[in-house]
């Protein structure tokens, strides 16, 4: 398992590691993100999105649930489906929703707290770690399959966040 940590100190921050993280955006990937309310995961989320092409509104979906987006990547259109699990009382609730299927060789889930479901899900390529440190967040990524690891080599070469 690979890892690379670092510190975000402002939004400016979280913006560009979203930036770098959609420059690794490949079919297939799986994205789960970890902290408590507010360490950011979202924020990370929407500026992932934005960075990849989506040009709208990205809401939190903390009551449906799930909100799928559709970018264009290396001329290739992908559905990215952002999941936020806070509300789920049960893993079986996730099943129930049908949103298993979404997570396949040509979607990529960036889920929030994957906790809630973890017994369903598959394994996921990246885990994010957020916390709040200060000003700023503290995150942490950390590979669990070679896309992951591809990942995280793309963003050994980012400038210091």
């Amino acid at each position: 398992m690979s890892h690379y940590k670092t510190y975000l100190a402002d939004e400016a921050a979280t913006q560009a590691l979203g930036k770098r993280l959609a420059n690794c955006l490949v079919p297939g990937l799986n994205i789960y993100l970890h902290g408590d309310l507010g360490a950011g995961k979202t924020a990370l989320t929407r500026a992932v999105l934005h960075a990849a092409g989506h040009a709208g509104n990205v809401k939190s979906p903390t009551y449906t649930l799930a909100e799928p987006y559709t970018v264009i990547l290396r001329r290739q259109e992908v559905r990215i489906m952002h999941f936020d699990l806070y509300r789920m009382t049960s893993a079986e609730e996730f099943l129930d929703a049908g949103f298993r299927e979404e997570f396949n060789a040509g979607n990529i889930c960036i889920v929030e707290w994957p906790e809630k479901a973890d017994t369903v899900l598959p394994v996921p390529d990246l885990n994010v770690f957020l916390s709040v440190a200060g000003e700023g967040r503290d995150v942490e990524l950390q590979a669990l399959s070679d896309k992951g690891t591809e990942c995280l080599t793309r963003l050994q070469f980012a400038p210091n966040l």
